[in-house]
């Protein structure tokens, strides 16, 4: 799309001479001869870009620049003087312009400003529909009432410093809730920094949370911020902290206790304010009754629980995340949009999904990729989910009375089924199950298999 432009000048001559400029730099210009007709076209239009002359009929260019930065902060506004001085560059500056030019006007200056101007219209659209895509990135998917309860406790809690513990098993979304407390945080716009504790040595973990200084150690041939003073003023994830030793907890403690730190090999003092979120898919209590997990740890780090249901708690939130991952892969892998059908749904809501919501996302960019059509049915779904859904229809067996009544059962939804395998052609299917065709034919009628 064109970028519009609005020129704002009494002088006809002005407006009609930066018009025919910017047309030709392929810009839509629009043009004005007062503030209060420039406020009214903005309103109606909304420019891009203001060329605002300052000595207006009526409102002046400086009261017509606090109404555009009032009411309309994203338009980038270049002000335009033929009486300019430093000091009414600088105040109109601190009003919010881009720039300030002089009269008479070089057009090949202009051209350039405005340039320049449009590329920070152009950065600011960019960075903002990445905040809104990092933002539906990191939302949490799903309509049942135990998602709806994390969402509100997120909302409550996110605005705060408070520490919190997150809690749940693989693959439920531990770490898509610690963004998204970041995310609604006042501590936002500063760094999110992940700490996987499981994954770091206990000989490194010093170096990894505090940093070193050149030369502390066989390797240490530079110097290296570590996470907390990389997270400082804002929030530091200790994903699975249950999993570090007792060594290592002992050492997150003392720098949680007196947010200060040394790095290693070096001894100036550095001061570290950040929050604190921690997850882990362990039962503390538990882990601490065998001494594993350090009590004056855990009570530090639990200011505020937050629980994580297991998919299989909330399937009815599976059509929603399957259709969400389907999207998702669909736009950025193969760019075909591909539906589930209600047969294939079904198999995966009646799935358990020990991995969680991990699991379920493996399995539909699976599906994406291995499906050829643009529908994925019950035949696509992997075999061992399809058995299990078959086991559990047999469970319905246990509500008979009697054994003979089970397999009476058995044996009716047996021949029913190799019947329509075989288009309920009676004597394939008895010579397919081994059986006299008059006696297929008895069995039949008593079953009503017509």
């Amino acid at each position: 799309m064109y970028k519009t432009i609005l020129v704002v000048d009494d002088e006809e001559s002005i407006c009609q001479s930066l018009k025919g400029i910017l047309v030709d730099e392929g810009y839509e210009a629009l043009t004005a001869g007062s503030g209060e007709e420039a406020l009214k076209i903005i309103d109606e239009e909304l420019p891009d870009l203001v060329l605002l002359d300052i000595w207006l009929p009526g409102i002046d260019g400086i009261e017509t620049l606090k109404e555009i930065k009032s009411k309309w902060p994203q338009i980038q506004v270049i002000m335009i003087s033929g009486h300019g001085t430093i000091e009414t560059a600088v105040k109109t500056t601190k009003l919010g312009a881009f720039d300030f030019i002089e009269k008479p006007l070089s057009l090949d200056s202009v051209v350039l400003i405005v340039n320049h101007a449009l590329d920070l219209v152009r950065l600011e659209e960019e960075n903002r529909l990445l905040r809104q895509k990092f933002a539906q990135d990191y939302e949490l998917t799903g309509g049942s009432e135990l998602i709806a309860e994390l969402k509100e406790l997120i909302g409550i809690v996110a605005p705060t410093n408070a520490w919190i513990l997150i809690m749940g098993e693989n693959g439920t979304g531990k770490e898509l809730v610690a963004r998204s407390i970041h995310r609604q945080s006042k501590r936002s716009q500063k760094p999110f920094v992940e700490v996987n504790c499981a994954a770091i040595p206990e000989e490194l973990i010093e170096s990894e949370l505090f940093g070193h200084e050149k030369g502390a150690f066989t390797g240490a041939t530079e110097k290296r911020r570590g996470k907390f003073e990389l997270a400082n003023e804002g929030t530091i994830f200790l994903d699975e902290v249950a999993d570090m030793s007792l060594k290592a907890q002992a050492k997150i403690l003392r720098i949680l206790q007196e947010k200060r730190f040394e790095r290693v090999g070096g001894t100036k003092i550095i001061g570290t304010d950040v929050r604190v979120l921690a997850a882990t898919n362990k039962d503390l209590e538990h882990e601490m009754e065998e001494g594993k997990f350090r009590e004056d740890l855990y009570y530090r780090l639990n200011v505020i629980p937050l629980k994580i249901p297991p998919l299989r708690d909330r399937k009815e939130d599976i059509p929603l995340l399957s259709d969400h991952f389907l999207r998702e892969f669909s736009a950025k892998e193969i760019n075909v949009r591909k539906t589930i059908t209600d047969d294939a749904m079904a198999i995966l809501i009646d799935h358990d999904w020990p991995g969680n919501v991990r699991e379920l996302k493996n399995i539909v960019e699976r599906l994406a990729i291995m499906t050829l059509s643009d529908s994925i049915t019950d035949d696509d779904i992997p075999f061992l989910l399809r058995e299990k859904q078959k086991l559990k229809i047999d469970d319905s067996f246990l509500s008979l009375d009697s054994l003979k009544m089970a397999k009476m059962e058995f044996e009716k939804r047996f021949l029913a089924g190799k019947l329509r395998e075989n288009n309920g052609n009676i004597s394939k299917t008895a010579e397919l199950i081994g059986l006299e065709r008059s006696n297929l034919h008895r069995k039949i009628k008593s079953y009503h298999l017509e």
